[in-house]
């Protein structure tokens, strides 16, 4: 089974990422990231990620940490549950949920 690499739709007002946020892609999602601006309603949906593992909560933070030293407000929707789980293991959900 071929998984669907993590893709990254900037279109509207908000982010949309789909398919799977795992080390295998993440990196590549971060840096295509970097070319746009932050999404104007200051939110990232999350609902049509497959699949996550570290690597998917390490991109959300370096959005928060993008978000704070930018002075714009992001948020994140449909977090599924194994990504909001492996954030409290860590100790960052905190941080996300903001």
């Amino acid at each position: 089974m071929t998984e669907e690499r993590a893709r990254l739709d900037t279109g509207g007002d908000r982010w949309a990422v789909s398919g799977s946020l795992v080390m295998d892609s993440a990196s590549a999602l971060l840096a295509s990231s970097r070319a746009h601006a932050l999404p104007s309603a200051g939110v990232v949906d999350l609902a049509r990620v497959e699949r996550v593992d570290s690597a998917g909560v390490a991109v959300m933070l370096a959005w928060k940490r993008r978000a704070v030293a930018e002075g714009k407000p992001l948020a994140f929707a449909g977090v599924p549950q194994s990504m909001a789980s492996l954030a409290a293991l860590y100790g960052v959900w905190e941080l996300l949920a903001q």
